[in-house]
Protein backbone atom coordinates (compact mmCIF):
# COMPACT_ATOMS: atom_id res chain seq x y z
CA UNK A 1 0.00 0.00 0.00
CA UNK A 2 1.43 3.39 -1.00
CA UNK A 3 1.83 6.02 1.74
CA UNK A 4 -0.98 8.54 2.07
CA UNK A 5 -0.33 11.81 0.28
CA UNK A 6 -0.04 14.95 2.39
CA UNK A 7 -3.12 17.13 1.94
CA UNK A 8 -2.76 20.83 1.12
CA UNK A 9 -5.72 23.21 1.01
CA UNK A 10 -5.09 26.15 -1.33
CA UNK A 11 -7.26 29.18 -0.58
CA UNK A 12 -7.00 31.58 -3.53
CA UNK A 13 -9.70 33.48 -5.45
CA UNK A 14 -7.55 34.14 -8.53
CA UNK A 15 -8.70 31.20 -10.66
CA UNK A 16 -5.66 31.06 -12.95
CA UNK A 17 -3.19 31.22 -10.04
CA UNK A 18 -5.16 28.64 -8.05
CA UNK A 19 -5.16 26.24 -11.00
CA UNK A 20 -1.42 26.73 -11.57
CA UNK A 21 -0.65 26.00 -7.89
CA UNK A 22 -3.02 23.03 -7.95
CA UNK A 23 -1.32 21.49 -10.99
CA UNK A 24 2.19 22.17 -9.68
CA UNK A 25 1.60 20.73 -6.21
CA UNK A 26 -0.18 17.68 -7.62
CA UNK A 27 2.87 17.07 -9.82
CA UNK A 28 4.99 17.20 -6.66
CA UNK A 29 2.97 14.38 -5.14
CA UNK A 30 0.54 16.24 -2.86
CA UNK A 31 -3.21 15.87 -2.53
CA UNK A 32 -4.61 19.35 -3.22
CA UNK A 33 -8.01 20.90 -2.54
CA UNK A 34 -9.07 24.40 -3.65
CA UNK A 35 -11.22 27.05 -1.98
CA UNK A 36 -11.92 30.52 -3.39
CA UNK A 37 -13.68 32.19 -0.44
CA UNK A 38 -12.63 32.80 3.12
CA UNK A 39 -15.83 31.61 4.75
CA UNK A 40 -15.78 28.38 2.75
CA UNK A 41 -12.12 27.86 3.69
CA UNK A 42 -12.93 27.94 7.42
CA UNK A 43 -15.58 25.25 6.94
CA UNK A 44 -13.26 23.09 4.81
CA UNK A 45 -10.36 23.37 7.25
CA UNK A 46 -12.58 22.27 10.14
CA UNK A 47 -14.08 19.41 8.16
CA UNK A 48 -10.94 18.09 6.44
CA UNK A 49 -8.07 19.14 8.77
CA UNK A 50 -5.51 19.31 5.93
CA UNK A 51 -1.80 18.89 6.61
CA UNK A 52 -1.13 22.48 5.47
CA UNK A 53 -3.14 25.52 4.38
CA UNK A 54 -1.81 27.85 1.69
CA UNK A 55 -3.82 30.99 2.38
CA UNK A 56 -4.15 34.16 0.32
CA UNK A 57 -4.81 37.41 2.21
CA UNK A 58 -7.22 39.14 -0.19
CA UNK A 59 -10.29 36.90 -0.29
CA UNK A 60 -14.05 37.48 -0.59
CA UNK A 61 -16.35 37.09 2.44
CA UNK A 62 -13.47 36.59 4.94
CA UNK A 63 -9.94 37.79 4.29
CA UNK A 64 -6.91 35.67 5.06
CA UNK A 65 -6.29 37.34 8.41
CA UNK A 66 -9.85 36.60 9.52
CA UNK A 67 -9.57 33.00 8.34
CA UNK A 68 -6.29 32.52 10.18
CA UNK A 69 -7.68 33.94 13.41
CA UNK A 70 -10.85 31.84 13.17
CA UNK A 71 -9.19 28.48 12.52
CA UNK A 72 -6.36 28.80 15.03
CA UNK A 73 -8.83 27.92 17.78
CA UNK A 74 -9.00 24.33 16.45
CA UNK A 75 -6.43 23.87 13.67
CA UNK A 76 -2.85 23.05 14.81
CA UNK A 77 -1.13 22.41 11.48
CA UNK A 78 0.92 24.88 9.39
CA UNK A 79 -0.57 27.93 7.67
CA UNK A 80 1.47 29.53 4.87
CA UNK A 81 0.10 32.94 3.87
CA UNK A 82 0.42 34.49 0.41
CA UNK A 83 0.52 38.25 -0.03
CA UNK A 84 0.75 40.53 -3.05
CA UNK A 85 1.73 43.38 -0.74
CA UNK A 86 5.30 43.88 0.38
CA UNK A 87 4.20 45.78 3.50
CA UNK A 88 5.97 44.47 6.59
CA UNK A 89 2.84 45.20 8.64
CA UNK A 90 0.90 42.52 6.72
CA UNK A 91 3.60 39.95 7.39
CA UNK A 92 3.73 40.84 11.08
CA UNK A 93 -0.06 40.72 11.46
CA UNK A 94 -0.22 37.32 9.80
CA UNK A 95 2.43 35.93 12.13
CA UNK A 96 0.73 37.42 15.19
CA UNK A 97 -2.57 35.81 14.21
CA UNK A 98 -0.96 32.39 14.01
CA UNK A 99 0.40 31.98 10.49
CA UNK A 100 3.60 29.93 10.39
CA UNK A 101 5.19 31.65 7.40
CA UNK A 102 4.43 33.90 4.44
CA UNK A 103 5.39 34.05 0.78
CA UNK A 104 5.19 37.04 -1.55
CA UNK A 105 3.48 37.12 -4.92
CA UNK A 106 4.32 36.51 -7.70
CA UNK A 107 4.85 33.04 -6.32
CA UNK A 108 8.06 31.30 -7.40
CA UNK A 109 7.54 27.52 -7.77
CA UNK A 110 10.78 26.29 -6.17
CA UNK A 111 10.51 28.75 -3.28
CA UNK A 112 6.88 27.76 -2.67
CA UNK A 113 7.85 24.09 -2.62
CA UNK A 114 10.76 24.74 -0.25
CA UNK A 115 8.51 26.61 2.20
CA UNK A 116 5.87 23.88 2.09
CA UNK A 117 8.42 21.09 2.63
CA UNK A 118 10.04 22.96 5.55
CA UNK A 119 6.69 23.52 7.29
CA UNK A 120 5.50 19.95 6.79
CA UNK A 121 8.83 18.50 7.90
CA UNK A 122 8.86 20.67 11.02
CA UNK A 123 5.31 19.68 11.87
CA UNK A 124 6.09 15.97 11.42
CA UNK A 125 9.34 16.11 13.38
CA UNK A 126 7.73 17.90 16.30
CA UNK A 127 4.83 15.47 16.40
CA UNK A 128 7.18 12.48 16.42
CA UNK A 129 8.94 13.61 19.58
CA UNK A 130 7.72 13.55 23.12
CA UNK A 131 7.85 15.84 26.14
CA UNK A 132 10.50 18.17 27.51
CA UNK A 133 10.49 19.45 31.10
CA UNK A 134 12.58 22.29 32.51
CA UNK A 135 11.71 23.04 36.14
CA UNK A 136 8.15 24.40 36.11
CA UNK A 137 8.00 24.42 32.29
CA UNK A 138 6.56 21.45 30.40
CA UNK A 139 6.49 21.23 26.59
CA UNK A 140 4.39 18.61 24.80
CA UNK A 141 5.30 18.40 21.11
CA UNK A 142 2.48 16.01 20.23
CA UNK A 143 -0.27 18.41 21.29
CA UNK A 144 1.87 21.55 21.01
CA UNK A 145 0.93 22.58 24.53
CA UNK A 146 2.98 24.48 27.09
CA UNK A 147 2.41 24.44 30.85
CA UNK A 148 4.23 26.88 33.11
CA UNK A 149 3.78 26.66 36.89
CA UNK A 150 0.80 24.32 36.36
CA UNK A 151 -0.95 26.85 34.11
CA UNK A 152 -1.36 26.22 30.38
CA UNK A 153 0.14 28.97 28.23
CA UNK A 154 -1.64 29.76 24.96
CA UNK A 155 0.89 29.78 22.12
CA UNK A 156 0.38 29.88 18.38
CA UNK A 157 1.82 27.03 16.34
CA UNK A 158 4.76 29.11 15.11
CA UNK A 159 5.53 30.36 18.64
CA UNK A 160 5.59 26.79 19.92
CA UNK A 161 7.91 25.72 17.10
CA UNK A 162 10.43 28.44 17.95
CA UNK A 163 10.29 27.52 21.64
CA UNK A 164 10.62 23.80 20.92
CA UNK A 165 13.62 24.36 18.67
CA UNK A 166 15.39 26.54 21.24
CA UNK A 167 14.52 24.13 24.08
CA UNK A 168 15.85 21.21 22.03
CA UNK A 169 19.22 22.96 22.10
CA UNK A 170 19.03 24.26 25.67
CA UNK A 171 22.28 25.79 26.83
CA UNK A 172 23.53 26.39 23.30
CA UNK A 173 23.26 29.55 21.23
CA UNK A 174 21.01 29.15 18.19
CA UNK A 175 21.72 31.71 15.48
CA UNK A 176 19.06 33.63 13.58
CA UNK A 177 20.43 31.99 10.44
CA UNK A 178 19.76 28.52 11.85
CA UNK A 179 16.33 29.50 13.17
CA UNK A 180 15.22 30.97 9.84
CA UNK A 181 16.66 28.01 7.93
CA UNK A 182 14.99 25.38 10.11
CA UNK A 183 11.69 27.19 10.62
CA UNK A 184 11.21 28.78 7.20
CA UNK A 185 13.39 26.73 4.86
CA UNK A 186 15.23 29.79 3.51
CA UNK A 187 18.51 31.60 4.11
CA UNK A 188 18.52 34.52 6.54
CA UNK A 189 18.83 37.76 4.56
CA UNK A 190 19.69 40.00 7.50
CA UNK A 191 16.29 41.71 7.43
CA UNK A 192 13.79 38.98 8.40
CA UNK A 193 12.04 40.06 11.62
CA UNK A 194 9.69 37.09 11.97
CA UNK A 195 11.93 35.28 14.47
CA UNK A 196 12.38 38.41 16.60
CA UNK A 197 8.61 38.92 16.70
CA UNK A 198 8.04 35.37 17.89
CA UNK A 199 10.76 35.61 20.54
CA UNK A 200 9.26 38.86 21.83
CA UNK A 201 5.81 37.29 22.10
CA UNK A 202 7.23 34.18 23.78
CA UNK A 203 8.96 36.26 26.44
CA UNK A 204 5.76 38.12 27.20
CA UNK A 205 3.68 34.95 27.49
CA UNK A 206 6.32 33.08 29.50
CA UNK A 207 6.85 35.97 31.94
CA UNK A 208 10.42 36.61 30.88
CA UNK A 209 11.42 40.25 31.45
CA UNK A 210 11.88 41.68 27.91
CA UNK A 211 14.34 44.28 29.20
CA UNK A 212 16.46 41.74 31.06
CA UNK A 213 15.47 38.25 29.85
CA UNK A 214 16.73 35.29 31.87
CA UNK A 215 14.90 32.41 30.21
CA UNK A 216 15.37 33.16 26.51
CA UNK A 217 18.46 35.32 26.27
CA UNK A 218 19.64 37.39 23.33
CA UNK A 219 23.33 36.83 22.68
CA UNK A 220 24.18 39.91 20.66
CA UNK A 221 25.71 39.16 17.29
CA UNK A 222 25.14 35.43 17.71
CA UNK A 223 21.51 34.52 18.34
CA UNK A 224 19.31 33.22 21.15
CA UNK A 225 19.97 31.02 24.16
CA UNK A 226 17.32 28.96 25.98
CA UNK A 227 18.36 28.68 29.64
CA UNK A 228 17.20 25.28 30.85
CA UNK A 229 17.67 25.92 34.58
CA UNK A 230 15.85 29.27 34.66
CA UNK A 231 12.34 27.83 34.91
Amino acid sequence: MSPQKEHILVVEDDESLAEWIYDYLCEQGYQVTLANRGDAAVEMIEADMPDLVLLDIMLPEKNGFEVCKAVRTFYPSPILMMTACAEESDEILGLELGADDYINKPVKPRLLLARIKALLRRSTDAGAQQIRVFGDLRLDAQSKTVVLQQQEVSLSSNEFDVLWLLASQAGSVVSRTDLVSQLRGIEYDGFDRSIDIRISRLRKKLEDDPHNPKKIKTIWGKGYLFTGDAW
